[in-house]
C-alpha cells in the first residue's frame, strides 16, 4: 500500500492509493489474453467450422470430381506451366500421357494450359 498526498498547498491530507503487485498485473494479462486465444484455438477441432445452429448448409463450392481415380486429390486451382518446368518433350520413360493427372488428348488436372501427351513437368506421377 503506498500513501499519497492529496493537492493541498500544506500536504495535510492523505489518502491510501493501491497499487497492484506486478504478479497480478502480469496474471491477469495472463488470464485475459488466454480466454480470448482459447476459442480461437478451439476452433480449429470443430467438425462443422463456420456453421451456426440457424443458417443453412452451404452449397458446394464445386461440383465433385468425376474420375474414377480415389489416388489424385481433387484440387481446384491449377499451377503454371513454368512453375512445374513443364517440358514439351519426355524425361526418359516419364511423359505426360503416363501420368495420372494427364487428361487427353491435351490437359492436365493440375497444370495449366495446353499439355502435351510427350510433355513431362515435376508433378509427373506413374499412373496406378
Amino acid at each position: 500500500m503506498k500513501w499519497d498526498r492529496e493537492a493541498s498547498p500544506k500536504g495535510e491530507c492523505m489518502t491510501k492509493v493501491e497499487t497492484l503487485p506486478r504478479r497480478d498485473v502480469l496474471r491477469g494479462a495472463l488470464a485475459f489474453g488466454c480466454t480470448l486465444l482459447l476459442p480461437t484455438v478451439f476452433s480449429g477441432c470443430d467438425s462443422k467450422k463456420g456453421e451456426s445452429p440457424t443458417s443453412p448448409a452451404p452449397a458446394p463450392a464445386a461440383p465433385p470430381a468425376t474420375s474414377t481415380d480415389s489416388a489424385a486429390p481433387a484440387t481446384t486451382t491449377k499451377v503454371s506451366q513454368a512453375s512445374v518446368q513443364y517440358q514439351t518433350s519426355p524425361k526418359g520413360e516419364q511423359q505426360c500421357s503416363t501420368c495420372m493427372n494427364f487428361i487427353p488428348p491435351n490437359a492436365c488436372k493440375r497444370v495449366e494450359g495446353q499439355i502435351s501427351p510427350n510433355g513431362w513437368c515435376l508433378l509427373w506421377t506413374k499412373k496406378a
